[in-house]
């Protein structure tokens, strides 16, 4: 398949690019900084995802697209004072850039990365996170909140993925995912989100589902036990 990665430079941008070339997709990889990532099935192009026409451009020959974006900056400096090189609403308006041109292009798959606590997982997240949510980033949720509500209301074949706390541990087994809001603790590395990632690109089973990502506490490295409600 042929995958535009829109916001490929961050963390899980990185490990789902990765992940997709490991697997022989292609892929076009977009961020403000992703000439570097040109390698072997893997395209990077600098541009802005808020910038509609870049975005066009991209869209139009893929099968499927990954959504990525996100402020890397220090979430109190961007509490108190604003983002410093990233729009508030990045995610709102490139994820929206993206669906328009996917209509235009005829691209029927999305794959968006957002938060576990965001749409319908909001009433499951523990009291300690949404004290950190209001306090430090509650900006950044109120725009995840407004990419959910949008992406569910579209038409195409999306797949919302949200991963608990992110983490850059090298984690060699599945993440424990499930399409029913369930959580094993509050941690997850970006590679096992990266594989999440690819999974939602490839299995139509996922397809207008959101999938919640945390570390298996149980799993052991080679496998995991199968779990009731699980997404794999």
């Amino acid at each position: 398949m042929k995958v535009l990665v829109v916001g490929a430079t961050g963390g899980s941008g990185r490990a789902a690019v990765a992940e997709l070339v490991r697997r022989g997709h292609e892929v076009t990889a977009l961020s403000r900084h992703a000439a570097a990532l040109t390698g072997p099935h893997v395209r990077g192009v600098d541009g802005d995802a808020t910038d509609p026409a870049t975005v066009d451009a991209l869209v139009a020959g893929q099968d499927a697209v990954v959504v990525t974006l996100g402020i890397s900056e220090n979430p109190l400096r961007v509490r108190l004072r604003g983002p410093a090189g990233t729009p508030i609403d990045v995610r709102s308006r490139g994820t929206r850039n993206v669906v328009t041109s996917m209509r235009r292009h005829g691209v029927r798959r999305i794959v968006v990365q957002s938060s576990y606590g965001v749409g319908t997982t909001r009433d499951r997240l523990p009291f300690s996170a949404k004290l950190f949510f209001a306090l430090l980033i509650a900006p950044q949720i109120a725009d995840e909140e407004r990419t959910s509500a949008e992406l569910r209301a579209t038409e195409l074949d999306w797949v919302e993925v949200q991963p608990v706390y992110l983490s850059d541990d090298d984690i060699p087994y599945p993440a424990f995912t499930t399409t029913n809001g369930d959580v094993r603790g509050m941690k997850v590395s970006r590679g096992q989100v990266g594989r999440v990632l690819a999974d939602a690109v490839e299995r139509d089973d996922l397809a207008r589902r959101s999938i919640a990502v945390s570390q298996d506490t149980d799993a052991v490295p080679g496998g995991r036990r199968a779990r009731a409600g699980a997404a794999a």
